[in-house]
């Protein structure tokens, strides 16, 4: 479908016409990736309520609709009609922004993810400086949130946020930067490719120390237990958006989940391969090179929906970690493992070239 369209784009003379196709073509992409990622995340906290509940012996949600199918949709109905509150010593006008940036920061990272191939948004070449950007970026929604709320919870959750991006940022991009050297690309697509040179067809292998920081980082990147200090239930009610209710509330909500599928899809394009399987699969199975790009989008998927099981798992079973624990563990352990990743890997390159 792509081919075609290419090549219709590439017999239109009228440089404005082309322009023009080019921009529709680009809205077409974003509605398709924002009504996905938005209908995910919606029943994200459905699977999460399901597999936690099963995970401690009980039903989860069961009474709306068949099997509970429907309590998403009656969970955005409620706090979409939900009273509005704002505290009366709040800074208002950064009190309405902050879930704006938060949520908007996170939902543009989506544009320069590729689902599969010749699917992306912005296919740019620094698209892994873009995800950390707005990731850095969404960081501001919820230390602003934490300010201008005027509440000594929503504050001191704001200041955690802050320490955790400091502290956790520096980690995920060192981790990364292994991938990089192998790949020899910033974009997402050359990454992905880049990794069928490789007999497993993913860089999990040799980037195992990568892929660990990685890992824990992204768990405190999108404030998920046991690394949840900023919101921390038992000890600042709800952290930064204390004071949040109705559709603002549900602004932060739909960025924490839509953080982790963004976190769960940088883990499947920079280490499991994105939508591809291993060359050996393809060799031994010509076939699979004929199959249309439905089945690839859903191999990509189900790389991302293990990871989110992983969430899911991990909250299900460890406890919180206290806040000096959760600094320690960014700042003495997985640094330094960072670095030495890219060490070892730039050593193995230059032998390898050698």
């Amino acid at each position: 479908m792509n081919e075609i369209l290419q090549s219709f784009i590439g017999q239109v003379s009228n440089p404005w016409l082309k322009l023009g196709i080019d921009i529709v073509i680009i809205l077409i992409k974003i509605a398709i990736v924002i009504a996905i990622a938005l209908l995910h995340v919606a029943y994200a906290t459905y699977w999460e309520r399901k597999v936690i509940g099963h995970m401690q012996v009980r039903l989860g949600p069961i009474e709306v609709g068949p099997h509970g199918l429907l309590q998403p949709i009656a969970d955005g109905v409620k706090l979409f009609f939900k009273e509005d509150i704002i505290p009366a010593d709040a800074d208002k006008p950064l009190f309405y922004i902050a879930p704006v940036i938060f949520f908007i920061s996170t939902l543009t990272s989506l544009s320069v993810i590729p689902f599969f191939n010749h699917f992306v948004i912005a296919d740019i070449n620094i698209g892994l400086l873009f995800l950390f950007a707005m990731s850095s970026l969404g960081a501001y929604g919820i230390v602003i949130s934490g300010w201008s709320s005027n509440s000594k919870y929503a504050f001191l959750g704001g200041l955690r946020s802050a320490s955790q991006v400091i502290s956790y940022e520096i980690a995920m991009g060192l981790s990364l930067v292994g991938v990089m050297i192998m790949s020899g690309s910033l974009n997402l697509v050359d990454i992905v490719k880049a990794q069928q040179q490789y007999p497993t067809g993913m860089y999990f292998i040799p980037q195992i120390l990568g892929f660990f920081v990685f890992v824990v980082a992204a768990f405190a990147e999108t404030n998920r237990l046991p690394f949840d200090l900023p919101e921390a239930e038992s000890e600042l009610v709800a952290g930064y958006f204390t004071e949040y209710s109705g559709f603002r509330f549900a602004l932060f909500f739909l960025g924490e989940y839509t953080g982790m599928l963004i976190m769960s899809s940088i883990c499947a394009v920079c280490f499991l391969g994105g939508w591809t399987v291993p060359q050996f699969i393809m060799n031994a199975l010509p076939f699979l090179s004929k199959l249309p790009n439905i089945v690839w989008v859903l191999v990509f998927l189900v790389k991302v929906y293990a990871f989110m099981f992983f969430y899911y798992w991990v909250r299900a079973t460890l406890p919180r970690y206290r806040y000096d624990q959760l600094m320690a563990i960014g700042w003495k352990l997985l640094i330094p493992l960072a670095l030495l990743n890219i060490v070892i890997t730039g050593l193995a390159k230059i032998l390898i070239k050698g």
